[in-house]
């Protein structure tokens, strides 16, 4: 009897047979042409990477097991022991406490550029400097990255510029079509976009780094697991309907908090006063995703008021799920900063970030409206 499932099926094994030595030498003399243990490849995450791979248009992919997995296989694909590092000041805290905590132990050194300099490098560019590492939108403050510009400023250095895409998704932006030569995800987001799955994928241009990201992804053990990649392609089939009705509900909720007296200023490049509103609407083909921050008093029972209140957006530090959630940058993804990095940032007390989600948009403002009031 055959038998031909229309969805791929979970290869929840961790060894593939062989019938031989022949089929043994198959595998190493025809790369791709059969599989011999999950931590080299499986069926489920390649599906996946190369899914994502398509729809960023690169010259190949590698799914990790989480986001960070993704981040570090991204960054050690272009550097080694002595090299330097270029970061966008605002990026996710993970970022830059992998860079500062661990990388560093490697003798690998990052500094930082500030998000005005970001397209005149020359002062911050050393001769061992490798690559930019910078966000399409960033979080928590929702700026938006010149990708084109960037890629150009990079290049005029010798430098990669390297993407992490996850707050826009390759439904709004494709970075490599833009200049980037890597981008990532964290695949625990937007891609899976059901908050049950943790992953990441890596994406070059180029397939010189493709080969060292797949053999840094099988000698640092980073590859997905079947169950998860199975999940995360399962999410990724309807990531186009998705973020259609987040960017449509978000820019609702965005206009709604603009115009709300105990909100003292919003973060959303959907908004006309977002200053790089034209770009990101450029950049996005008119969708803006469905993140945000905005401000409220800089005052810690104000924010917990806030919160204890809410019915409709928990408090879960994740986001990119189909339901709405809050999070609060000063005292999770970016707590490992200092005060004055904080500070400079403009992550404060009262700044709350917004997961906006799928659900009818009038039960979203309802609970806004009572959790402000």
């Amino acid at each position: 009897m055959k038998i031909t499932p229309k969805i791929t099926p979970i290869y929840q094994t961790s060894v593939f047979k062989f019938d031989d030595l022949n089929e043994l030498e198959q595998y190493f003399g025809e790369p791709g042409s059969r599989y011999l243990y999950s931590r080299n490849g499986n069926p489920n995450s390649d599906e996946l990477a190369e899914a994502v791979n398509k729809l960023e248009g690169g010259a190949g992919a590698v799914a990790t097991g989480s986001g960070m997995a993704a981040i570090f296989a991204a960054i050690l694909a272009c550097c080694q022991a002595g090299d330097h590092v270029l970061c966008a000041a605002d990026i996710y805290g993970g970022s830059s406490a992998l860079l500062n905590a661990e990388l560093s132990r490697m003798g690998i050194t990052a500094s930082y550029v500030p998000f005005e300099q970001l397209y005149e490098l020359a002062e911050f560019v050393q001769p061992t400097t490798r690559l930019l590492l910078a966000e399409t939108i960033s979080n928590p403050l929702l700026r938006v990255a010149d990708l084109r510009r960037l890629a150009a400023e990079c290049h005029r250095h010798g430098l990669k510029l390297v993407v992490d895409n996850t707050f826009a998704s390759p439904v709004i932006t494709q970075p490599l079509a833009l200049g980037a030569d890597i981008v990532l995800h964290s695949v625990t987001k937007y891609i899976s976009g059901h908050s049950d799955v943790t992953a990441g994928v890596v994406v070059a241009a180029d397939e010189e780094v493709v080969a060292r990201l797949r053999q840094i992804g099988i000698f640092y053990g980073l590859t997905l697991s079947p169950m998860e990649s199975w999940l995360a392609v399962r999410g990724l089939k309807t990531l186009r309907l998705r973020m259609r009705e987040h960017s449509r509900n978000a820019l609702i909720v965005a206009q709604f908090l603009e115009q709300h007296p105990k909100v003292r200023q919003v973060n959303y490049p959907g908004l006309d006063a977002h200053p790089q509103h034209a770009l990101a609407a450029e950049q996005g083909a008119g969708q803006f995703g469905g993140m945000m921050s905005f401000l409220l008093d800089d005052d810690a029972e104000v924010v917990n008021a806030f919160m204890q209140r809410s019915r409709r957006f928990p408090f879960a530090p994740s986001l990119a799920g189909v339901d709405s959630s809050l999070s609060y940058p000063l005292g999770t993804s970016h707590r490992s900063l200092t005060t004055e990095q904080q500070q400079q940032l403009g992550i404060t007390v009262g700044l709350v970030r917004l997961s906006v989600g799928i659900e009818p948009i009038e039960e979203l403002l309802a609970d806004l409206a009572q959790a402000l009031g």
